[in-house]
C-alpha cells in the first residue's frame, strides 16, 4: 500500500462564495483529520467581466481553511508557472482539485497538467459539463479530466465522463452533506419564530441561485392548485435571481399568487442559512436538468426533506419514499401532487428520521475512503 502523507486541495474556498466553496472547505477538513493538508485557493477566481456580483463574502468565517494560500489567477498565464514550482516545493503526494466549469481548462491544464506528470492529481467532478452548455465544452473538459483521475458524484456525470474518456480511472461517490450550517442549532419553532411564520403555516423552500435549468416557473406554475387546498402555504424563494427577477415577478403576478410566497432575493451569508432549513417543511428542488444538487445535501444536514425530480442524479440522492419524493420534471401537476401527497400522508416526521438513517451513506469519512481508494490505484512517478 502506498502511504499517503500531505494533499494539497485545490479550489474555492472561503471568503469565496457559493456552494462549492463550502463544500472545498468541509473537504480539506475532513481530510485534514487523517494527512496533513496545504489549501490552495485564487487570488483570482473571475474577472469581473464575467462574475459582475461580488465573489467573496466575509461574513461569517465558519468556513474558513486555516493557512490557504490564495495562489492562483485563473486568467493570467504568467501566474501559472510560478503556482507549478510553489505546489511543488509544498511537495504533496496527492492533489485534489475541483472542477465544475471549463472556463477553468487553460489554468488547470497548465498548473495541473504539469504537474500530473510527477505528482498524482484526482479532480472532485461537481459538473464534468457546465450546466449552460456551450461550443467546446467538451474538448476543454476532455483535455483538462484526462491527466488525471475522477471523482464523480451522480450516474449522470459518470455517464458524460465516459462519453468523453471511456477508459477513465475513476470512482462514484456521493454528494456529502453539509450539515455545517447548523450553527446555532435552532429548533423548528425558533426559527419559524426568527422568520415571522406561523406554527401551523406549510412552509415550502426554494433555496440558491434562481436559474432556468433549476426550474422554478414549473414551482410557480404548481402553486395555484396547492393554495386552494392549502390557503395557508408559504413558499419561501431565497437566493439570487440575477437578471431575470422581473420575468419572475411577472408570472407571480400572472399566477395571482404574490399573497402565498416570500422572496429574499440575493445572495444569502453563510451565517442566514440555518433558519430557513430549520423552519421549513418542504425542500423542492424542481430542477429541469442537474447532475447533483449540494441543496439537497443542505437540506438533508438539517434533517430536512426534500421534493425533488427525476432528473441527473437527483433519484440517487432522494431515496423515493424514505427520505423525500420524486416526482417527474417539468410538471406543475407532478409537484402539486407530490407536495400535496406529503402533507396529506403526514410524511414528515418518517422521513426526518430516515435522513438520520443515511447520514453515512453521505459522510465526508467515506468521501476521503473513495479519494484514498482511488490514489492507490494511481501510478506514482515521482
Amino acid at each position: 500500500m502506498k502511504e499517503l502523507k500531505k494533499i494539497v486541495v485545490l479550489g474555492p474556498v472561503y471568503p469565496y462564495k457559493g456552494g462549492i466553496a463550502h463544500y472545498t472547505s468541509l473537504l480539506a477538513k475532513s481530510l485534514a483529520a487523517k494527512y496533513e493538508v496545504e489549501m490552495v485557493s485564487y487570488s483570482m477566481q473571475y474577472p469581473k467581466i464575467m462574475m459582475r456580483r461580488e465573489q467573496r463574502d466575509y461574513s461569517n468565517k465558519s468556513f474558513a481553511v486555516e493557512n490557504t494560500k490564495y495562489l492562483i489567477n485563473t486568467a493570467n498565464p504568467f501566474n501559472w508557472g510560478k503556482v507549478v514550482k510553489q505546489i511543488k516545493e509544498m511537495q504533496p503526494d496527492l492533489i485534489v482539485a475541483q472542477w465544475w466549469h471549463p472556463y477553468f481548462a487553460p489554468c488547470y491544464q497548465s498548473i495541473l497538467g504539469r504537474l500530473s506528470k510527477t505528482i498524482p492529481v484526482i479532480y472532485i467532478c461537481h459538473n464534468v459539463f457546465p450546466h449552460e452548455r456551450f461550443p467546446m465544452d467538451r474538448k476543454l473538459s476532455k483535455g483538462t479530466l484526462k491527466k488525471a483521475a475522477c471523482i464523480v458524484q451522480s450516474a449522470e456525470d459518470e455517464k458524460d465522463l465516459l462519453s468523453i474518456l471511456p477508459e477513465h480511472k475513476y470512482r462514484r461517490a456521493m454528494h456529502p452533506t453539509y450539515s455545517a450550517f447548523c450553527m446555532r442549532g435552532l429548533n423548528r419553532s425558533e426559527a419559524r419564530k426568527e422568520l415571522g411564520i406561523g406554527e401551523n403555516e406549510k412552509m415550502l423552500l426554494f433555496f440558491g441561485f434562481v436559474r432556468p435549468y433549476k426550474g422554478l416557473m414549473f414551482l410557480l406554475e404548481a402553486m395555484p392548485r396547492l393554495v386552494q387546498t392549502y390557503p395557508e402555504m408559504k413558499l419561501y424563494v431565497v437566493g439570487d435571481f440575477g437578471s431575470a427577477k422581473e420575468e419572475y415577478l411577472q408570472k407571480m403576478e400572472s399566477l395571482k399568487i404574490m399573497d402565498h410566497l416570500v422572496i429574499r432575493d440575493g445572495y444569502v451569508p453563510d451565517g442566514e442559512v440555518e433558519p430557513y432549513f430549520a423552519a421549513a417543511d418542504l425542500c423542492v428542488c424542481p430542477y429541469a436538468s442537474a447532475t447533483q444538487s449540494g441543496i439537497v445535501q443542505i437540506s438533508f444536514g438539517s434533517g430536512l426533506p426534500v421534493l425533488a425530480t427525476r432528473v441527473g442524479g437527483l433519484p440517487e440522492a432522494v431515496s423515493d419514499g424514505e427520505t423525500g419524493l420524486i416526482v417527474e420534471p417539468e410538471s406543475p401537476v407532478a409537484l402539486a401532487e407530490g407536495i400535496t401527497k406529503f402533507f396529506e400522508e403526514n410524511l414528515a416526521e418518517n422521513f426526518r428520521e430516515n435522513i438520520k438513517v443515511h447520514q453515512e451513506e453521505f459522510s465526508w469519512d467515506r468521501m476521503t475512503q473513495k479519494i484514498e481508494d482511488l490514489y492507490q490505484e494511481m501510478e506514482i512517478k515521482k
